[in-house]
């Protein structure tokens, strides 16, 4: 063979290799990654001629479900959603021409029985269609409708986020205002640019300063690390210099040399900022990280619906960096921050903090599936506590405990006090958005009953004039940790 035509020859083997090459990367090893893009249609094609799986409630109401529509080979099955808005954040909608979002994105493929290849291609040979899995979530209708209600009263956008702390059972989820996921197919432009956003779960999409609630992990890193005890002594005063400003209680209130238990009990400034400066930055931190911030939640939603939580600066681009280092250690540690760093936290995480102490010190891993059941119903999967992380030691959690009921019992949340059967503890906390005019987003959070905690609970509200979140936020946490006690 002469030289030119074994060049030419090499050149074609090289052209078939490059081509064997991609054509394996796309359709074998990039598979799941471009079938995953909201942008190919071609699965959701396919998803409406199976009979996708049936979503329900833990105490058995349907949120999706599937109706067969047309005749022969040109019907399809579109997707029905009987509650409405109640459940449109977080489990999402899924239609042909719109894509799939929340829950229904994150679990397609038991919903749409993906997950049983052998079975499909078994199913396919013998000429029946594949049909998905139903899924029970753990999630309550009954308090999902009050706390949507009890926010909806606010006139204020907000979310509500409660968990049982052994299990990490997400038992409500609200988000208002919210959308009805049966008009996302003609509506969807509309939904797009409603103001305030209805498509964004305020529960785990947007973080927040948690004001005073923040103390609590400040406490604990503090009382784990051994950088404190309960009985600490540091002076309450006010106001006092941090970072070269001055920093003030609420009111201006003035305490004189005060242990930590007061110090939580009336939540107070001075106090924890030296607190969280003596704890240093490199322990919070590592405390902070053992609750969740730094990353997102854990729970069964698509990456880009979720937040995480953290110390953040804004950008030149109007997003936020987080950071690690160079911020106002004290400010920061009473739930707030400055322009080297703030701190941002979604309910969902605060929720997982009121369950980690009430876990003993283990945050177990968020999770909205309680069981899955196959087409001929057989329980294929159903819900397995899985500990995310050892937070804090269960001594650590008890001191927070009975810190926390301090603060139910003769702080700032005294007002609630018996309004939980079984005792409660709680947090409260007033983020300051301008001193000036009084503006302050409320927040709470909770567990109860106190003894033997079954549920955790995280509220928040968008700011208002005058607001606390002992008498703003706080009810609305007791009223659903009540519903869920005496009716979940």
């Amino acid at each position: 063979m002469n030289v030119p035509i074994r060049r030419l020859l090499a050149v074609v083997l090289l052209l078939f290799a490059l081509l064997v090459a991609f054509t394996s990367n796309w359709s074998v090893f990039d598979a799941e990654e471009l079938e995953a893009k909201t942008e190919n249609k071609r699965p959701l094609f396919e998803a409406q001629q199976i009979k996708r799986g049936k979503i329900t409630t833990a105490d058995g109401q349907v949120i999706a479900n599937s109706k067969k529509t047309g005749e022969n080979e040109s019907f399809q099955y579109v997707r029905r959603y009987p509650m409405g808005s109640l459940f449109g954040n977080p489990i999402g909608y899924s239609f042909i021409t719109q894509g799939t979002s929340g829950f229904e994105r994150s679990e397609n493929a038991t919903l749409t029985g993906e997950e049983n290849e052998f079975v499909s291609i078994i199913d396919q040979i013998r000429g029946q269609q594949r049909q998905g899995s139903d899924i029970v979530t753990t999630l309550d209708a009954s308090a999902q409708q009050l706390a949507t209600d009890q926010l909806e009263a606010t006139g204020r956008p907000g979310a509500v986020v409660a968990i049982e702390p052994s299990t990490g059972a997400v038992r409500v989820m609200a988000s208002t205002p919210g959308y009805d996921p049966n008009t996302v197919p003609d509506d969807q432009d509309q939904l797009n640019t409603a103001d305030p956003s209805v498509l964004t779960n305020r529960a785990i999409q947007d973080a927040y300063p948690p004001g005073s609630t923040f103390k609590v992990v400040t406490a604990a890193a503090a009382l784990d690390s051994g950088a404190a005890t309960p009985d600490t002594i540091l002076s309450g005063a006010s106001p006092q210099e941090f970072s070269g400003v001055d920093l003030a209680n609420a009111g201006g209130e003035q305490f004189g040399d005060i242990d930590m238990r007061t110090a939580l009990t009336e939540s107070v400034n001075t106090y924890f900022a030296q607190l969280g400066e003596d704890v240093g930055a490199e322990t919070l931190l590592d405390y902070m990280d053992r609750f969740g911030f730094g990353s997102d939640p854990e729970v069964q939603l698509p990456d880009d619906q979720k937040t995480p939580s953290g110390i953040f600066v804004p950008t030149d681009k109007g997003t936020y960096k987080q950071v690690d280092s160079d911020f106002d250690l004290a400010r920061v540690a009473i739930g707030q921050g400055g322009e080297e760093g703030q701190v941002l936290a979604t309910v969902t995480q605060m929720a997982e903090v009121a369950a980690t102490v009430a876990n003993d010190g283990k945050l177990m891993k968020p999770t909205f599936v309680q069981q899955v059941v196959d087409p001929d119903g057989r329980v294929t999967d159903e819900l397995d506590p899985e500990v995310q992380s050892d937070v804090i030691s269960e001594d650590t959690a008890s001191e927070l405990t009975d810190m926390m009921t301090s603060v139910v019992e003769e702080g700032t949340a005294e007002d609630l006090n018996g309004a939980v059967d079984g005792g409660f503890a709680g947090k409260t906390g007033t983020a300051e958005i301008n001193i000036e005019e009084d503006l302050a987003r409320p927040w709470f959070i909770a567990f109860a009953p106190v003894d033997d905690p079954q549920i955790a609970i995280a509220v928040t509200t968008d700011p208002c004039t005058g607001c606390f979140g002992g008498t703003n936020a706080g009810p609305i946490a007791t009223a659903v940790m009540n519903e869920l006690l005496n009716n979940g």
